[in-house]
Order: structure tokens, then C-alpha cells, then sequence
């Protein structure tokens, strides 16, 4: 073997690398190290759900304006009395929600005017109305909601299922984030922080070019044969080194940025869908933006074997904060309403459903008294969320709030306890998914958490 280092025989491949086949075969020989960390893994138990799609609605979504009906606050609209909850107590005057609620699907559950699309899909959706969570910061919340920590960077749970769980399909990531546009917590929504780089999520924006570089910019073989070199090179530079996960997911990442090229874009071609599946999420023909847009590519994505998914609804700067006045939940709830509801009918016609759990949050509820003008404050001490599909009672309820929607009441789930129920729907025991680091085990439930089972089929 000739003598040479990785920068300079790198710097020699020049006009699309014309290597010798007989050197190639060489260097592939060295004892190419193939070991993936994203290979499938065994769960700890027999699984429910095999995938994801978590969906995130940005800026703290009311629940007495959406899925928790307050009649009572109806009453009591313009009464100055305390909120409760929170971190506040003070004196407000109570508004009233601004639209009426009616039952949906067989099981009757109540759901505001807001969501008349997914009203009708309640028979196949499990809502939580007793979730609280630890800050009425938005990025503390959307944090916590995230990685379990409402103070420090933790790991994504989209990293702790890759970690977990590995992929089912080598040419795609194990974890995507379609997030146009970053939440308040920015891009740890997806970071791995921590744990091996191999388990950050991969974000995608939408648009001509969902992800940069994704064309191809040689012939396959070429690049292929570039890859294949430049992968016993960087492996012979890492075995020199003390080992380095980073470097070592970064040697990766060029693999699967290669097999990306080619799965990738047919994972983002929507126009290859009927007219009436476009139709169904409210999507034109030749769109490439928007929620619609990422809802049917998450399913897409699911399909393909993308272990977690999530879909930020919302940024920073445009989201449901409504402080000034409540009615502008109307256009955000119209914005994901029909998509959301396509979704869940879309993995049900396809055989999908029982195999794939669909989560919706928000990272805090809002204060039954109004905060500015006509609006709502921030509100962490109790909030609704629901699940839907694989290993999920559908057409029911859990916990309660009291009449004003200002305490949980009844049955609270903690944002641990959540994180612990879709961990085991994965078939992964949260108290075993650990990570050392800096001398101490870690986990995406801390030391706490608790299954709710009442809610599992």
C-alpha cells in the first residue's frame, strides 16, 4: 500500500475521480468498518407503534378555545376573580371562549368550531386535558415538551427514538424535522445534544430544494466510487484517533447524504399523488410549502420507514400567542385543521394507522382571564393535547380541569409522564433508555415519569 494521508489523496481526485479499479479494490479491502449505529434495533418489548409524527403547534394553544369545554367560563365572562394555576394568581378578568363547541364522531367528544375537520375524526383520537408542564416560558416550555428539561439543552425526543430504535431505512434519516420556519427553542427541538451525532434529526424546509444539495452534481457511479473512497480514508483517520462519535457521524453523514440523493426526492415529490389525496389535505397541484405540504410528506416519509417525524407548526414570530386578541386563533386553527384531519384519514386507508402514532401539542395552554387587550396569557399548569393510531383508545377523553380550565382537576399527566406513554407505545421502557454522560446516566424522562395506561388500547 502506498503511503499518502486523506487530504492529499482528496486533493488528487480531479475530473470526477478516474481511479484504478484495481487500487479501489485495494483500499475497500483495508476492512472498511460497516458497523451502522442506525441499523434497526430490537424495542425492549413488543411495539405498538413503529414511527412517529409529532406535531408541534407553536406559541401556547388554548384550550378552552379548542378541546376543552368550560361552560362555565361562558358564565362567568367580564367577572374579575383569580386565575389559579400557573405561576400567577393575580386578579384578571375572565374572557369567554369565542366559539361554541359541538360533538364529534360517534363517541361525542366536544370540540370547538375551530376544528371542524378533525371534530369528525375524534372516534380515532385519544385527548389529554389534563396535561401541565413546569415554565410559562415559551422557550423553557417548548424545551421542556421537547427534551424533557425546561432549563438545560437535552437531547430531542426525536433523538432519543433514534437512539432507541434506529432506522428502518438506511437512504433516509431516522429523524426529520419539516420545520420551514424554527419555534421558539430553536433548532434543539431536534439536536442530539449529548448523544452520538448520528441521532440528530435532519431539518427539512419545503420549497424547490427541501433539503440543500440534493441533486446530484456527478454521475451515481462517480460518486460512488468518490464515496467509497473517501470512506476507507476517513475510517483509517478515525482508527488513528481516540474515538469521536462527531467524526464518526460526520464519516456517516456522507453516506447518507449519497443514498439521500436518490431517495430523498422521491420522498418529497407530492405531485405523485391523486388529485383527490392533494384535494383531501387542501394542497394544489405543484405545491411545495406550507402545513398541508408537510403533513402528506410526513406521511410519506412514514411510509418510507422514517422512524420519527415532527412538523412545526408556526415560528417565533407567527404562532398562537395571542395576547392582543384571541379571535387570530382562528387563522391558525383553519391552517391546520383539514391537514391534520387528511392525515389520520390518509394512514387509515392505507394500512398505516395501527402502526403509527400521530402526536399534537402545543408547549402551554392560556389563562382563562385575559392578558393585553383581548387576549390570553401563558398558562403551564394545564393544557390539551391528544394522541391518535397504533396501541391508542380512540374516542375518549383523560383528565378533567376545573370549570374554568385554571388547575387540572382530575388524572394530571405531567410533559414526563406523555414522554414516558409514547416511549412505551414504541415498545421502550423510559427507565432503560439511557445515555452516560458526564458521569451519570441519562434519560428523556429524568427521574420521573409514569405510563398512562387508561389511555392505551
Amino acid at each position: 500500500m502506498f503511503p499518502t494521508t486523506r487530504r492529499a489523496v482528496l486533493q488528487s481526485l480531479v475530473g470526477g475521480s478516474l481511479l484504478m479499479p484495481g487500487l479501489l479494490r485495494e483500499l475497500l479491502a483495508e476492512g472498511r468498518t460497516d458497523d451502522d449505529p442506525l441499523m434497526p434495533k430490537q424495542p425492549h418489548f413488543s411495539a405498538r407503534a413503529k414511527r412517529v409524527i409529532f406535531v408541534f403547534s407553536n406559541g401556547g394553544v388554548s384550550h378552552m378555545d379548542t378541546f376543552d369545554h368550560k361552560p362555565e367560563l361562558y358564565k362567568a365572562d367580564g367577572k374579575l376573580t383569580g386565575i389559579g394555576g400557573g405561576l400567577s394568581n393575580e386578579q384578571r378578568v375572565l374572557l369567554r371562549p369565542l366559539w361554541d363547541f359541538k360533538p364529534g364522531g360517534q363517541c361525542g367528544t366536544l370540540v370547538s368550531d375551530l376544528f371542524p375537520y378533525l371534530r369528525e375524526c375524534m372516534d380515532d383520537v385519544c385527548l389529554i386535558r389534563s396535561l401541565h408542564g413546569n415554565d410559562n416560558e415559551h422557550y423553557n416550555a417548548t424545551l421542556g415538551m421537547h427534551t424533557g428539561s425546561f432549563f438545560f439543552a437535552r437531547p430531542s425526543i426525536g433523538s432519543w427514538v433514534s437512539y432507541g430504535l434506529g432506522t428502518e431505512n438506511q437512504n433516509l434519516p431516522s429523524f426529520v424535522a419539516l420545520a420551514p420556519q424554527m419555534p421558539y427553542a430553536g433548532t434543539q427541538i431536534f439536536n442530539n445534544d449529548f448523544l452520538p451525532a448520528y441521532h440528530q434529526g435532519v431539518r427539512v424546509l419545503g420549497g424547490q430544494e427541501p433539503v440543500a444539495n440534493l441533486r446530484r452534481r456527478s454521475a451515481k457511479e462517480i460518486q460512488q466510487r468518490e464515496l467509497d473512497f473517501a470512506d476507507v480514508l476517513n475510517n483509517k483517520h478515525l482508527q488513528e484517533r481516540t474515538p469521536d462519535s462527531n467524526l464518526s457521524a460526520r464519516i456517516r453523514s456522507f453516506e447518507t447524504a449519497f443514498h439521500m440523493q436518490a431517495s430523498a426526492p422521491e420522498a418529497f415529490a407530492i405531485d405523485d399523488e391523486s388529485d383527490e389525496t392533494l384535494a383531501s389535505y387542501g394542497l394544489k397541484r405543484g405545491q411545495n410549502e406550507g402545513f398541508a405540504w408537510q403533513c402528506l410528506v410526513a406521511r410519506r416519509l412514514a411510509e418510507r420507514g422514517v422512524r420519527f417525524t415532527e412538523i412545526v407548526d408556526g415560528s417565533s414570530s407567527h404562532n398562537w400567542d395571542q395576547h392582543g386578541d384571541m379571535a387570530e386563533h382562528a387563522q391558525h386553527a383553519k391552517n391546520i385543521d383539514q391537514p391534520l384531519a387528511a392525515l389520520l384519514k390518509d394512514l387509515k386507508q392505507r394500512g398505516m394507522f395501527e402502526e403509527t402514532l400521530v402526536v399534537w401539542t402545543t408547549e402551554f395552554g392560556r389563562t382563562p382571564g385575559v392578558d393585553g387587550d383581548k387576549g390570553r396569557g401563558h398558562h403551564s399548569a394545564c393544557f390539551s393535547s391528544w394522541l391518535a393510531g397504533a396501541g391508542v383508545r380512540g374516542g375518549m377523553t383523560y383528565g378533567k380541569t376545573d370549570e374554568l380550565g385554571a388547575t387540572v382537576a382530575e388524572h394530571g399527566v405531567h410533559v414526563h409522564d406523555f414522554h414516558a406513554t409514547i416511549l412505551h407505545l414504541l415498545g421502550i421502557d423510559h427507565t432503560r433508555l439511557t445515555y452516560r454522560h458526564a458521569g451519570r446516566d441519562y434519560r428523556l424522562t429524568d427521574v420521573h415519569g409514569r405510563i398512562v395506561q387508561a389511555i392505551l388500547s
